[in-house]
């Protein structure tokens, strides 16, 4: 399945690094190559994550490694990252 980050999931991998990188980037570095890394094993288990619990939808999962929810909708021919979040901010339909 093809992956597909969103203007949204971009912005937020990228505010992330940047704080990260504020104290160590190196670690910076490693978390996002991590995290794409993660990302990349949905093309071949797009249903390994659990379901949101804040959403009662069935298409909208999420990935939690470490203190990172990694959010995305699974669709018929494609994956798309719509966001990430801290494990402790909750996640409402507003924010993908």
């Amino acid at each position: 399945m093809r992956i597909i980050w969103s203007p949204l999931s971009i912005d937020r991998i990228t505010e992330i690094a940047k704080y990260i990188s504020e104290e160590d980037r190196s670690a910076a570095v490693e978390l996002v190559n991590h995290l794409f890394s993660r990302v990349e094993q949905l093309s071949n288990f797009p249903e390994s994550g659990q379901a949101v619990p804040e959403l009662n939808r069935t298409d909208i999962r999420q990935l939690v490694d470490g203190s990172y929810r990694i959010i995305y909708r699974v669709g018929t021919d494609d994956i798309s990252i719509l966001t990430l979040r801290h494990h402790r901010q909750h996640l409402s339909e507003e924010d993908i």
